[in-house]
């Protein structure tokens, strides 16, 4: 009786995505990161590769004192001993970390438990972790005083006594000046909607059989130009310019 043929690989996070079971293959694909969340793939040779053997196969050396972390489906983060297995088949983890250090840093998002191999992290690594929509931000959690939202450049010590936690919430509105058929308005930032700037430019009642076509550029958001149409909005920034056009139709 003939083997199945093996396929050259499987990707773990396809089949997550899927809902399926791991096909037998010859390697398997993970997503792996060193000291910090920037992955990229990476091909192991097991479905229960031990700790060291994710560790081998990103060209690193075991014994130099790496920690291993696995990123579960609920975004925790899973201790990955050396020597443990870790099963890609049943625990919803494709993103592995490791760091170059001899103990991890606890803090919470969210209210979930995570874990750091350094000393510091960086505002940009905590967005990745938290993943906040687009009007959010993530704030260190001060108790018994306001919050503070963390710049994606800053650098937040996890080494001081205590567990730092953080949060997503609502980014706090913040003025910012645009230009509408050329006149400068300040607005209320950093999502506006189409009529908000259909208002600014004719105010006023409208109507009924009146129009409006809008153009915009140099928007915070993707793509920076276009045109943008009723029900719309865009992320605005300092400068992004707006042209409204009105039509009666007959």
């Amino acid at each position: 009786m003939n083997s199945p043929e093996l396929y050259d690989y499987d990707d773990v996070g396809e089949a997550i995505a899927e809902g399926r079971a791991l096909r037998p293959a010859r390697a398997y694909r993970i997503r792996f990161a060193q000291d910090g969340l920037d992955f990229t793939p990476l091909l192991v040779s097991d479905p229960v590769p031990l700790g060291r053997q994710v560790i081998e196969a990103a060209a690193l050396d075991p014994g130099k004192g790496y920690s291993l972390f696995a990123i579960i489906a609920s975004g925790d983060f899973e201790d990955v001993r050396l020597d443990e297995p870790f099963d890609l088949r049943g625990n919803g983890a494709e993103r592995f970390v490791a760091f170059l250090t001899d103990r991890d840093y606890k803090f919470e998002m969210n209210g979930r438990e995570m874990r750091w191999g350094k000393p510091a992290i960086s505002g940009r690594e905590l967005a990745k972790l938290a993943k906040p929509g687009p009007d959010e931000g993530v704030f260190l959690d001060v108790r018994g005083g306001t919050d503070r939202m963390i710049g994606s450049s800053e650098l937040i010590d996890l080494s001081a006594p205590g567990i730092e936690r953080f949060l997503t919430a609502l980014r706090p509105p913040v003025e910012i000046e645009i230009i509408v058929n050329t006149r400068k308005k300040l607005v209320r930032g950093p999502t506006i909607t189409f009529e908000d700037i259909v208002a600014l430019a004719f105010p006023g009642p409208h109507d009924p059989n009146v129009v409006f076509s809008m153009t915009y550029r140099k928007a915070a958001s993707a793509p920076h130009s276009g045109e943008l149409g009723q029900n719309g909005s865009i992320t605005i920034k300092q400068g992004t310019v707006f042209n409204v056009t009105r039509t009666v139709q007959s």
